[in-house]
């Protein structure tokens, strides 16, 4: 089933960026305030709230000592791996699931927390303001404020300051260790159909890395032979933060055994973590073909079909018209890019299908009176799903992995199985 027409824009991407390591040094300075100022504020909200309690003078002392120890302790967790030079590998399980784990789930609910209570003393300020000026003009006489009513409203606050750390807990528990497989039939409007259909497995940004290990991988790349592909295609992002991490990623999609072969593209985490030379190579001795601007006719039992593929477009050198030439334009054509942007341009040049990654579904997104609200549709008009131009179609899948956080909320992982005819 087809999805509305999003309007379409095209986005200009430049490759002139600023060196990958002053990137990186102020990406992780800003995440690094970001997440001292947020605990840094939670503790100045708690030890406010330690002082106006009823509890004993010991109690609070006791109370007192936890949270600046608890304080000290994420902070710590924070500099040790914000501040290294290169990321942990091959970390003890006590390390990652007793340490980073834990504190990378608290962090991310802690800022929503953070946010929330910002905006409630925000709101409190204002509200003192006007009741200081009916106090004043004798509208409102002092002391009228009932407090047990308070003491209501603020318990009722801390609760909700509360929800997003469980939220972001049962994300990381839950919804971003599961996967959903995604199944479609499309049309790849050829001179005859493909009969019976063309099985084609896409998979994208597995990010493989601390929270994405190869027992993980191993569990998906089963998933996805489960589903007997004709071909197998990723759209780029196999690692997180190291290129350490990309053999063992490779080695587990390399299971996978489709008759017409297994096909990737690069995606920025590839750029950003290492040569596309190196990473190439790693893929081609593990049996799976690269197409970096380049293409392959797969001569099908059900008639030729062309399989290309292009560079990451903002990290990488893409060239589509590189990608194409040669090729017959009433030939089915799948294009592989790693971001969906280009599909303007692959739909001006006839290409049936364009299967893209990179935006996660948003990773974390609310649903809300009908909308949808996350990051990722506030940076591109193809956050996910299925896009329609003219006689081209775009899939935007949302991959498996995560980035920045282990957490996924109404975005789950997904493993995507088209029957193209």
């Amino acid at each position: 089933m087809l999805l509305p027409v999003h309007p379409v824009r095209v986005v200009a991407l430049s490759n002139e960026m600023m060196p990958v390591s002053m990137r990186f040094i102020l990406v992780r300075s800003i995440i690094l305030a970001l997440l001292v100022g947020s605990q840094l504020y939670l503790f100045l909200r708690g030890d406010r709230a330690l002082r106006r309690s009823r509890l004993s003078p010991r109690r609070k002392r006791q109370l007192r000592f936890a949270l600046v120890g608890f304080f000290v302790s994420i902070v710590a967790v924070y500099l040790s791996f914000l501040s290294r030079g290169a990321p942990m590998q091959h970390a003890s399980p006590f390390i990652v699931y007793g340490l980073i784990y834990p504190a990378a789930i608290w962090s991310f609910g802690s800022l929503f927390s953070c946010l929330f209570l910002l905006l409630t003393d925000l709101v409190g300020w204002c509200a003192g303001l006007i009741r200081a000026d009916n106090v004043a003009s004798g509208t409102l006489a002092e002391g009228a404020s009932d407090p047990s009513r308070r003491r209501f409203v603020q318990t009722g606050l801390s609760v909700l300051a509360a929800a997003p750390v469980l939220i972001s807990g049962y994300g990381a528990s839950f919804e971003s260790i599961g996967y959903q497989i995604e199944e479609m039939s499309l049309s790849l409007g050829g001179a005859r159909p493909l009969d019976p259909p063309l099985r084609v497995v896409q998979v994208s940004d597995i990010h493989s890395g601390l929270f994405m290990t190869p027992a993980r991988m191993r569990r998906y790349a089963e998933a996805v032979q489960q589903l007997r592909p004709d071909l197998f295609v990723m759209t780029g992002d196999f690692i997180s933060n190291s290129i350490a991490y990309l053999a063992p990623c490779v080695k587990e999609m390399a299971r996978v055994e489709a008759r017409y072969g297994s096909f990737a593209v690069l995606g920025n985490h590839e750029h950003w973590h290492g040569e596309p030379e190196e990473v190439i190579a790693i893929f081609e001795e593990a049996g799976i073909t690269i197409l970096q601007n380049a293409h392959r006719l797969l001569q099908t039992d059900r008639g030729p079909v062309a399989l290309a593929g292009i560079d990451d477009l903002r990290f990488g050198k893409p060239d589509l018209e590189q990608a194409l030439e040669g090729l017959d334009p009433s030939l089915p054509t799948i294009l592989l890019s790693h971001r969906p942007e280009i599909f303007p341009q692959a739909a001006a040049r006839n290409v049936a299908l364009t299967l893209s990654g990179h935006y996660h579904g948003g990773q974390v997104k609310v649903s809300l009176l009908g909308l949808e609200l996350s990051l990722a549709r506030l940076l591109t008009p193809y956050p996910e799903g299925l896009y329609r131009l003219g006689g081209s179609r775009l899939y935007v899948n949302r991959g498996l992995g995560t980035v920045g956080t282990p957490v996924r909320l109404n975005a789950p992982p997904e493993i995507t199985l088209f029957h193209l005819a």
